[in-house]
């Protein structure tokens, strides 16, 4: 399982892998945490608890990360423990996290650009773009 930064021309792409789909969003997650260089404080530590549904895995990847997104500009928190659970096109998702200390780059959305969540020999893998 892991993530890393793909060169890209104008906006910035993720390359995700992992065992089962799980770990996939939550390696997404912490990928694109790492791109805009968030830093979470200590303490507080807070959680939330989402519900998202949609047609496909990867509509409720798209959401999954927007909704990050926002929590991070609305509410200026990030989160760097999650526990996913998925039912059909249905992801129930307690996250845990903390107030942003610092982000250097700010990431404007999510995109569905080439979004295809592959199976391989392996496990899962996933290309995300990233506006910013």
């Amino acid at each position: 399982m892991g993530f890393k930064e793909i060169e890209h021309t104008a906006d910035w792409e993720l390359k995700v892998w992992a065992n089962d789909i799980s770990t996939l969003f939550e390696q997404a997650a912490l990928g694109m945490y790492s791109l805009a260089g968030s830093r979470l404080k200590l303490k507080p530590r807070i959680s939330r608890t989402i519900e998202l549904q949609n047609i496909d895995k990867e509509s409720l990847l798209v959401d999954f990360l927007s909704e990050l997104l926002y929590f991070t500009e609305v509410e200026e928190i990030g989160f760097d423990t999650f526990e996913l659970q998925f039912d059909e096109n249905t992801l129930i998702a307690t996250l845990y996290g903390a107030p942003v200390d610092t982000i250097s780059k700010d990431i404007k959305a999510v995109t569905y650009h080439n979004l295809e969540i592959l199976e391989e020999a392996d496990g899962l893998e996933v290309s995300i773009v990233f506006d910013v």
